[in-house]
């Protein structure tokens, strides 16, 4: 099937970045090098692919789940011997080795998709990548780059912004796709931390339970959501020594003080 006749598919999530000034300005977020090798997942039509391939990137290997564009998509890029093509689910498939990431991504799949880029607090993709530029659901953007107090900051902000240094890019209005999606869009980039600054396995659990827990009942109270953790006596200092009130909600405490929280209640229960 060409692209000219193929149609974009709900069930897939195609929406086709065509501003030429947005694709510029995430191939310049990405900052690619000879040394680099990129991972585009979802090419579509190859928007996208073509600045990558014009770029300094040593290779871009792609992976695309519509089987009717894979024909188009390597016809299209097959001559050119640093393009790799897999079909398949992104989700499923063995990713193709990469240094960076930079992909229109489905705005279906990103909470499952990030955890296989990124990975989770408890378990970090072992090789990180220098960079992911990623173009999102402005509403998922805004959580993953939002601060403390923000209406936005979410358990999704704790999470990414211990994984990574997280940044936005650009807004990108509905007009910028074909078709165009009903919501607006962002561009993030997300500079992955080294070993040595992600948190040990077992304080990077106890994290994991405590926004579990404290952020399923984001209205209430720390000192509410936290009952039964310790005694109440016990709660209380370990709060102080975290540098939390125990009268704010969860969406108030920053990352760091998670992690205090967390590895004050480790010691006290170890």
């Amino acid at each position: 099937m060409s692209f000219a006749a193929h149609r974009a598919r709900k069930r897939f999530g195609q929406h086709w970045l065509k501003d030429q000034a947005v694709l510029r300005q995430i191939l310049q977020a990405a900052e690619l090098t000879a040394a680099d090798t990129v991972l585009e997942v979802g090419p579509g039509r190859g928007a996208l692919t073509e600045q990558l391939l014009a770029s300094e990137a040593a290779a871009v290997r792609a992976v695309e789940l519509d089987r009717d564009l894979v024909e188009g998509l390597k016809e299209r890029f097959g001559p050119d011997p640093r393009f790799q093509l897999t079909q398949g689910d992104v989700l499923e498939v063995e990713l193709p080795d990469a240094t960076a990431v930079v992909a229109n991504i489905p705005y279906n799949i990103t909470g499952p998709l990030l955890e296989r880029l990124v990975g989770r607090l408890d378990r970090p993709v072992e090789r990180p990548y220098r960079r992911l530029v990623l173009l999102v659901q402005q509403e998922v953007g805004e959580r993953i780059r939002a601060r403390p107090g923000s209406s936005a900051f979410s358990a999704l902000s704790v999470r990414m912004q211990l994984l990574a240094q997280c940044s936005s890019v650009c807004p990108v209005p509905p007009r910028c796709f074909q078709p165009p999606p009903k919501v607006m869009s962002e561009v993030v980039a997300l500079d992955p931390l080294p070993a040595e600054q992600r948190l040990d396995p077992a304080l990077a659990k106890t994290v994991e339970m405590l926004l579990r827990r404290c952020f399923a009942a984001r209205r209430k109270m720390l000192r509410n959501t936290l009952a039964g953790l310790l005694e109440p006596e016990a709660l209380l200092s370990l709060a102080d020594a975290s540098e939390i009130g125990l009268q704010q909600r969860p969406q108030e405490v920053s990352p760091a003080h998670w992690v205090r929280l967390a590895a004050g209640l480790n010691r006290l229960t170890a």
